[in-house]
């Protein structure tokens, strides 16, 4: 018994492995996200040049943007953005019904932009605002566009993150939705910035 004592307290313990201080899908969404940006400001960088070098922007015969109604749904994006951020903090106080409740709420106000923002660039396309009509409209679609396809994007992974939330086998962390979170609050802080540059 001395023996088997002895040699039991002679192996050496197998040190715990720390969990890492940030999850992978984080750290891989930081890392998008830092593409992301650059991609923006390439593409804000470029129509700053080009505005800069012409003498009217607009350009004459072209239509007007929606100045008043795209204010509006850009309220509502940041509406949405900042009950992304309650549904956040209910989750992480384990108030998952009434998480998922709100994060159900900021997706439904996030398809709200969405949508019309895609009902004012039919409008547009029909009173002749399109890509080949002037460098105007095809930086407009180039930029108004990327952002609208991240938008579509990151909804489309909300809508699966709330479902999962709310499913009775293996549901989702408030670990597993963050980098959705992320990326929503990604679109909804750039978007101001795009609507200041282009609309006004």
């Amino acid at each position: 018994s001395v023996l088997l004592a002895t040699s039991e307290s002679s192996l050496p313990r197998q040190p715990k492995r720390a969990k890492p201080p940030v999850s992978s899908g984080v750290v891989g969404m930081l890392l998008f996200m830092v593409t992301e940006v650059m991609f923006f400001g390439a593409l804000i960088s470029a129509y700053l040049v080009i505005r800069a070098g012409l003498d009217e922007w607009p350009p004459w015969g072209q239509p007007r943007l929606p100045v008043e109604t795209t204010a509006f749904n850009t309220l509502s994006l940041i509406i949405s953005g900042l009950l992304m951020v309650y549904s956040r903090n209910l989750l992480k106080k384990n108030k998952f019904k009434a998480g998922r409740k709100w994060l159900g709420y900021s997706i439904l106000l996030g398809t709200f932009f969405l949508i019309s923002q895609g009902y004012e660039w039919m409008q547009l396309i029909k009173y002749g605002l399109t890509v080949s009509s002037s460098v105007y409209g095809g930086l407009f679609y180039l930029i108004i566009g990327a952002h609208g396809l991240h938008v579509l994007g990151t909804l489309s992974f909300l809508i699966y993150a709330w479902k999962r939330l709310g499913a009775s086998v293996n549901p989702f962390t408030p670990k597993e939705l963050l980098p959705a979170q992320m990326l929503w609050y990604f679109v909804v802080c750039v978007w101001p910035v795009l609507y200041v540059l282009v609309y006004l």
